[in-house]
C-alpha cells in the first residue's frame, strides 16, 4: 500500500508578479524573488536576528533579553520584554502625529431610505478616546489583568473597541462568533471561566435581526444552573430590540462610555502574557481554546499584514477583509495586524448578498477599496450569482486580491483573477490556521509568480515541509504531512486548560515538529499545494487521493460551481469516493435520466483530469453544502452522511444552516 498521497492533477498556468506600476502600487516592499529568497534564507538561519529587527519597528516598554527560547513544544518570544498590543495599534499612531487619520471605516448592512447605508469613520484619536473609556468601564466593573472577557457581538465598531479595551488593561478576550448557538456560548464561557460578557441587543444579517442578547440571557441562565455566575453583561444597542434587562447584572455600553474617563494608560504586558483565547471545534470532543500571547503574535501579524498585502501608509490605500472578528482572520487581519501598519481597515456588518448579490462590488466601488481579502467559498458563490453583478461596478481601485479559509480551486482562482482583478491584480492565496496566528505560506505580491490553486512559498521565518510519519522530507510531487519544523512568533502557546491535548494534537504525530493536520505536496518549483485535511485523504484501493484535487477537477467542469469530496465505505475498494456537487444556474437536470447523464459526464471529466482511480463512486447534487459560519465546508458531516450514519453525533455548533443536513439526507444517491 502506498504511504504517500497521489497527486496527478495538473496545473500549468503561471502568472508572474506584476510591476508596481501595473498594480498601481507606490512600490513593492519585497520587489523580486531574489529578495524573497535572500530574506527567507536569513529568517531561517538567523531567526533571532531577523525577528529582532522586525520587532524594533514596534513599541516596547522594556526590551527583551533574548529573542527566542525554544524547547519543544514550548516557545517564548522576546523573553523578558513588555509591550501592549493596543498601544501599538492606537496610541503609537496618535503619538506619531497621525491621530486625525482614519483607522476604521465601518458600513452597516441596512440600506436607508435615501439608498445609502450607515457609514462611520473612526480616527486613531476616536479609537484612543473610546477604547480608553471602555477600558476604564471594564475596570470599574471589576475586570482586571489576567481575567478573560467573553465577546459575543455583531460586526460593529464597538466590537473592535471592546477587543482593544481588553488588550489595553491586560484582560484576555474570548470572542464568540455572533451566529453561534446558546450552547456554544455556554461551553466557551465555562471553559474560560469568564465572568463578563459583552454583546449587542441584536445584529443585522441578510435583512433580518439576529437576537444576540436573547442568546446570552439563555446561556447565562444555563450557566447559573451549572453553578457558574456571570457577573456582568454589557449590551450595545444596535437594532433597538426590546430585551429582558437584569438590573445589577446588565449594563448599557453607551452609558458606561458616558460615565468613564478618556484617560487610561496601557498595561505593561509581558511578551508571553495571554492576549486572547479563540475556540475551534474539533471533530470530536469539546472545542479547543487556542491560546495566543502578546509579543510574538503582535510582531507576526504586523509583518505578515505589511508584506503579504504590501501595506503602505499615505498611499491612498483602503484594506478590506470580509471576515468576522469571531474568527482568527478577523482578529489578525481586520484589527491586530492592520492597525499597526496605519492603513485604514474596512469593517462590514452584514452578508454579501444583502440586499442584492452585488453588495461587495458596490462597496468596493463606493469606498475605492484597494486591497480585498475574502474566502474561496464566497468567491464560488459570486461565480454562481453571475458575472453581471461585478460588471455593474467600477473595480479599478483594486490593487491586491487575497484568499483565505481553505484551498482555492484553480477555476475559482481564475475567475477571481480575471473578473474581479481584471487580470492585473496579484492574488495572495494564504495558508494558515487559528493555531498559527498569521500567514504561514503565501505569495508576496511583488515577488512571487503565482499558480492557480497553490499557496506558493513559506513566509519569512516559516520552515514548512512535507514529511512522512517519521519526519523524513518527501520528494517533489509526493504527498505527505504538512509540518512546520521551527517555531514562529505567532504560534499558539497551548490549548487553554488542557496541556495534554495541546501536545497530542500538534506535537505527537511527527515528534519534534508542529503538525498542521493537512496533507500537502511540493511541486518541482518548491510550491506548496494543500490537498485537504489528513482526515479527508481517501485511500482508494491502496491509492491515497487528496480530496482537494478531486474537488478541483469537479469544479473545473462548466456545470459545477462547488464540490466537496469525502470517503465512504466500499465493499471492493475499502474506501470509495463520494462527491457532493452544487450545480451552476441552468445546469440543473430536468429528469432522473438527465441527472444520470450529468453524473456520468462528471465522472469522465474527473477521470480525464486525474485518472480513473479518482472517479467518484457516488455523486449527489445539492443546492448547498454544510458549512461553518466562516464558510468552511464541514466534510466530517458529509462523511457521516455518505457512510449512511443514522445519527449525527459530532459537534455541529458551528454549522450555519441545519436544514442543509436534512436536505442532503433526502438527496438521491448515484
Amino acid at each position: 500500500m502506498s504511504d504517500s498521497i497521489e497527486s496527478v492533477l495538473q496545473e500549468n498556468r503561471r502568472f508572474p508578479a506584476p510591476s508596481a506600476a501595473a498594480a498601481r502600487m507606490a512600490k513593492w516592499l519585497v520587489p523580486s524573488m531574489s529578495d524573497y529568497k535572500r530574506l527567507h534564507a536569513r529568517s531561517i538561519s538567523d531567526p533571532e536576528g531577523f525577528w529582532g529587527e522586525v520587532a524594533k519597528e514596534l513599541h516596547w516598554f522594556k526590551p527583551w533579553s533574548k529573542v527566542l527560547d525554544w524547547k519543544v513544544p514550548d516557545a517564548k518570544w522576546f523573553v523578558g520584554a513588555t509591550t501592549n498590543v493596543c498601544y501599538n495599534c492606537v496610541d503609537r499612531q496618535v503619538e506619531q502625529g497621525h491621530g486625525d487619520m482614519v483607522a476604521i471605516v465601518w458600513e452597516g448592512e441596512p440600506i436607508g431610505s435615501g439608498g445609502r447605508p450607515d457609514i462611520r469613520r473612526l480616527t486613531y484619536n476616536d479609537l484612543k478616546r473610546d477604547v480608553s473609556k471602555f477600558a476604564n468601564a471594564l475596570k470599574a466593573l471589576g475586570v482586571k489583568k489576567g481575567d478573560i472577557v467573553t465577546i459575543y457581538m455583531g460586526m460593529v465598531p464597538e466590537v473592535a473597541i471592546a477587543m482593544l479595551a481588553c488588550a489595553r488593561i491586560g484582560a484576555a478576550h474570548s470572542v464568540i462568533f455572533g451566529g453561534f448557538s446558546t450552547q456554544a456560548i455556554v461551553d466557551r464561557v465555562l471553559d474560560a471561566k469568564s465572568r463578563t460578557i459583552i454583546t449587542c441587543d441584536g445584529a443585522y444579517r441578510r435583512g433580518s435581526v439576529v437576537p444576540l442578547k436573547e442568546s446570552v440571557d439563555a446561556a447565562v441562565a444555563q450557566l447559573a444552573q451549572a453553578g457558574h455566575e456571570v457577573k456582568n453583561v454589557i449590551v450595545h444597542s444596535r437594532v433597538g430590540n426590546q430585551t429582558a434587562w437584569h438590573s445589577g447584572r446588565d449594563h448599557s455600553f453607551k452609558d458606561l462610555l458616558l460615565a468613564s474617563s478618556d484617560q487610561c494608560p496601557c498595561e505593561h504586558m509581558d511578551s508571553e502574557d495571554m492576549l486572547f483565547l479563540l475556540y475551534t471545534s474539533g471533530s470530536t470532543g469539546k472545542p479547543k481554546g487556542i491560546l495566543h500571547t502578546t509579543g510574538g503574535y503582535m510582531v507576526h501579524t504586523y509583518l505578515t499584514s505589511k508584506l503579504t498585502f504590501n501595506l503602505i501608509p499615505d498611499d491612498n490605500q483602503l484594506y478590506w477583509c470580509t471576515a468576522d472578528v469571531g474568527w482568527v482572520t478577523g482578529h489578525s487581519y481586520i484589527l491586530y495586524g492592520i492597525l499597526p501598519n496605519r492603513v485604514p481597515t474596512l469593517m462590514y456588518e452584514g452578508a454579501p448578498n444583502a440586499p442584492k448579490e452585488d453588495r461587495f462590488w458596490d462597496m468596493i466601488a463606493r469606498h475605492k477599496v484597494t486591497h480585498f481579502y475574502t474566502a474561496p467559498t464566497a468567491i464560488r458563490a459570486f461565480m454562481k450569482w453571475g458575472d453581471e453583478h461585478p460588471k455593474k461596478h467600477d473595480l479599478s481601485s483594486l490593487r491586491v486580491l487575497g484568499s483565505v479559509g481553505e484551498p482555492i480551486n484553480p477555476e475559482a482562482w481564475m475567475w477571481y483573477h480575471e473578473t474581479i482583478g481584471s487580470s492585473r491584480c496579484p492574488i495572495v492565496d494564504t495558508w494558515w490556521q487559528t493555531e498559527t496566528g498569521g500567514h504561514m505560506i503565501t505569495p508576496l505580491p511583488g515577488a512571487t509568480t503565482t499558480k492557480p490553486g497553490s499557496c506558493t512559498l513559506p513566509f519569512f521565518g516559516v520552515d514548512a515541509a512535507i514529511v512522512d510519519e517519521s519526519g523524513n522530507e518527501q520528494p517533489h510531487n509526493t504527498g505527505g504531512l504538512l509540518v512546520v519544523r521551527k517555531p514562529w512568533p505567532g504560534m499558539l502557546r497551548g490549548v487553554y486548560g488542557d496541556r495534554e491535548r495541546f501536545i497530542q494534537t500538534y506535537f505527537t504525530r511527527v515528534p519534534g515538529m508542529y503538525f498542521t493536520g493537512d496533507g500537502a505536496r511540493r511541486d518541482a518549483d518548491g510550491y506548496f499545494w494543500i490537498m485537504g485535511r489528513v482526515d479527508d485523504v481517501i485511500n482508494v484501493s491502496g491509492h491515497r487521493l487528496g480530496t482537494m484535487e478531486v474537488e478541483s477537477a469537479l469544479v473545473s467542469h462548466d456545470a459545477v460551481v462547488e464540490a466537496a469530496v469525502v470517503g465512504m465505505p466500499h465493499e471492493i475498494k475499502g474506501t470509495g469516493i463520494a462527491a457532493f456537487v452544487t450545480l451552476a444556474p441552468g445546469s440543473e437536470p430536468a429528469s432522473p435520466a438527465d441527472a444520470d447523464k450529468l453524473k456520468n459526464a462528471l465522472r469522465e471529466h474527473v477521470s480525464k483530469e486525474i485518472g480513473a482511480i479518482a472517479k467518484p463512486d457516488q455523486i449527489r447534487f445539492t443546492p448547498a453544502l454544510p458549512k461553518t459560519r466562516s464558510g468552511k465546508i464541514m466534510r466530517r458531516l458529509l462523511r457521516a452522511i455518505a457512510s449512511g450514519d443514522a445519527k449525527i453525533t459530532q459537534d455541529t455548533t458551528t454549522l450555519e444552516d441545519y436544514t442543509v443536513l436534512a436536505k442532503l439526507r433526502e438527496s438521491e444517491e448515484a
